[in-house]
Protein backbone atom coordinates (compact mmCIF):
# COMPACT_ATOMS: atom_id res chain seq x y z
CA UNK A 1 0.00 0.00 0.00
CA UNK A 2 2.41 2.24 1.12
CA UNK A 3 3.31 2.74 -3.06
CA UNK A 4 0.23 3.43 -3.99
CA UNK A 5 0.46 7.41 -4.01
CA UNK A 6 4.10 7.24 -5.53
CA UNK A 7 2.83 5.07 -8.55
CA UNK A 8 0.14 7.31 -8.66
CA UNK A 9 2.28 10.27 -9.65
CA UNK A 10 4.37 8.46 -11.75
CA UNK A 11 1.74 7.32 -13.88
CA UNK A 12 0.88 11.03 -14.05
CA UNK A 13 4.01 12.16 -15.17
CA UNK A 14 4.24 9.43 -17.71
CA UNK A 15 0.79 10.68 -19.46
CA UNK A 16 2.09 13.98 -19.11
CA UNK A 17 5.19 13.25 -20.73
CA UNK A 18 3.50 11.35 -23.49
CA UNK A 19 1.02 14.44 -23.76
CA UNK A 20 4.40 16.24 -24.23
CA UNK A 21 6.01 13.75 -26.55
CA UNK A 22 3.14 13.65 -28.94
CA UNK A 23 2.59 17.61 -29.44
CA UNK A 24 5.94 18.84 -28.18
CA UNK A 25 5.01 21.41 -25.73
CA UNK A 26 7.90 21.36 -22.82
CA UNK A 27 10.48 18.41 -22.55
CA UNK A 28 10.05 17.24 -26.43
CA UNK A 29 10.23 21.22 -27.46
CA UNK A 30 13.01 22.33 -25.84
CA UNK A 31 13.97 20.56 -22.90
CA UNK A 32 16.57 23.23 -21.46
CA UNK A 33 14.24 26.13 -21.55
CA UNK A 34 11.68 24.08 -19.62
CA UNK A 35 14.12 22.90 -16.97
CA UNK A 36 15.42 26.79 -16.63
CA UNK A 37 11.40 26.89 -16.18
CA UNK A 38 10.16 24.17 -13.50
CA UNK A 39 13.45 24.22 -11.47
CA UNK A 40 13.10 27.49 -10.48
CA UNK A 41 9.11 26.97 -9.50
CA UNK A 42 9.80 23.72 -7.69
CA UNK A 43 12.59 25.24 -5.40
CA UNK A 44 9.65 28.02 -4.72
CA UNK A 45 7.45 25.63 -3.78
CA UNK A 46 9.66 23.72 -2.04
CA UNK A 47 10.74 26.70 0.19
CA UNK A 48 6.90 27.63 0.46
CA UNK A 49 6.40 23.80 2.12
CA UNK A 50 9.10 24.29 4.54
CA UNK A 51 8.35 27.62 5.50
CA UNK A 52 4.72 26.01 6.18
CA UNK A 53 6.03 23.27 7.88
CA UNK A 54 8.19 25.37 10.30
CA UNK A 55 4.86 27.32 10.61
CA UNK A 56 3.21 24.21 11.67
CA UNK A 57 0.58 24.78 8.79
CA UNK A 58 1.89 21.86 6.98
CA UNK A 59 2.44 18.36 8.27
CA UNK A 60 2.40 14.44 6.70
CA UNK A 61 -0.18 13.22 9.40
CA UNK A 62 1.07 9.73 8.67
CA UNK A 63 -0.73 7.54 5.97
CA UNK A 64 -0.20 3.75 4.81
CA UNK A 65 -0.27 5.34 0.77
CA UNK A 66 2.85 6.79 1.22
CA UNK A 67 6.69 5.83 1.70
CA UNK A 68 8.08 6.29 5.13
CA UNK A 69 11.43 8.44 3.41
CA UNK A 70 10.97 11.74 4.70
CA UNK A 71 13.84 14.43 2.97
CA UNK A 72 13.06 16.77 6.17
CA UNK A 73 10.78 16.22 9.04
CA UNK A 74 7.18 16.57 7.27
CA UNK A 75 8.51 16.61 4.13
CA UNK A 76 7.99 13.01 2.44
CA UNK A 77 9.83 12.29 -0.93
CA UNK A 78 6.20 12.18 -2.80
CA UNK A 79 6.63 15.91 -2.42
CA UNK A 80 8.93 16.59 -5.26
CA UNK A 81 6.86 14.02 -7.36
CA UNK A 82 3.66 15.99 -6.69
CA UNK A 83 5.19 19.65 -7.18
CA UNK A 84 7.08 18.44 -10.52
CA UNK A 85 3.38 17.11 -11.78
CA UNK A 86 2.05 20.29 -10.72
CA UNK A 87 4.41 22.20 -12.35
CA UNK A 88 4.43 20.38 -15.59
CA UNK A 89 1.06 19.82 -16.15
CA UNK A 90 0.79 23.94 -15.43
CA UNK A 91 3.39 24.13 -18.32
CA UNK A 92 2.01 21.88 -20.43
CA UNK A 93 -1.90 23.47 -20.19
CA UNK A 94 0.00 26.68 -20.64
CA UNK A 95 1.71 25.80 -23.61
CA UNK A 96 -0.98 23.86 -25.33
CA UNK A 97 -3.32 27.31 -24.99
CA UNK A 98 -0.35 28.91 -26.86
CA UNK A 99 -0.18 26.59 -29.47
CA UNK A 100 -3.77 26.64 -30.11
CA UNK A 101 -4.38 30.27 -29.65
CA UNK A 102 -1.69 31.08 -32.23
CA UNK A 103 -3.85 28.48 -34.67
CA UNK A 104 -6.29 31.10 -35.01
Amino acid sequence: MSLLYIIGLLAAIGCLALLDWRWKLAFFYDARRTLLTLLPAIGLFVIWDILGIWLGIFFHGGSEYTLSIRLAPEFPIEELFFLFLLTYVTLIVYRLAEKKGSNR
